[in-house]
């Protein structure tokens, strides 16, 4: 149930902004979010490939950074192609880096979710039950869809981890 206060949110969008959150950063019952399956891990833990061909968590990280842009960008109407790394959805993760790209990539996906937020906040309620320009999806679905995306990355990235353990890394 969303938390109630002094918000002159609409109770929808309150309580999209509410799963956005859960599904990232804050402690809820399903267990662990996205932030928090990241929470600790090296640079070294984010690159290990299980196998090849697999993503590893770098590349989980930086794909959710990315559909948590793309789903700004169709609520503001925007075009694609602001996003900071060239390509789209999947992105390869690095074949050597260090602590400070690791720590930027995780800062990337904080700003792209802050900014998500941001436009959620924005958006006239009014139009959540509308089709977005360039989707099939209403602007409701896809905010919410957003938070189920980042859920469902926190599970595979926990399930990379386990197997990492699995494998004596």
């Amino acid at each position: 149930m969303p938390r109630r206060g002094k918000s002159k949110r609409p109770e929808t969008v309150h309580a999209l902004l509410d799963a956005l959150e859960q599904a990232y950063r804050r402690r809820t019952w399903h267990g662990t979010n996205l932030r928090g399956s990241l929470h600790r891990l090296t640079c070294g833990q984010a690159l290990w490939r299980p196998a090849p061909g697999r993503h590893n968590i770098w590349e989980e990280a930086v794909h959710a950074a990315y559909w948590k842009y793309a789903v700004r960008n169709r609520l503001r109407g925007a075009k694609r192609g602001g996003f900071p790394l060239k390509g789209s959805n999947w992105f390869p993760s690095p074949q050597t880096a260090g602590p400070k790209e690791w720590k930027r990539a995780l800062a990337l996906l904080g700003e792209m979710h802050a900014a998500l937020c941001d436009s959620v906040r924005e958006f006239p309620p009014a139009r959540l039950n509308r089709t977005l320009t360039g989707s099939k999806w209403t602007a409701f679905d896809s905010i919410l869809g957003a938070a189920f995306h980042d859920i469902y990355h926190a599970g595979q990235i926990q399930l990379l981890k386990r197997l990492q353990k699995s494998a004596g890394r």
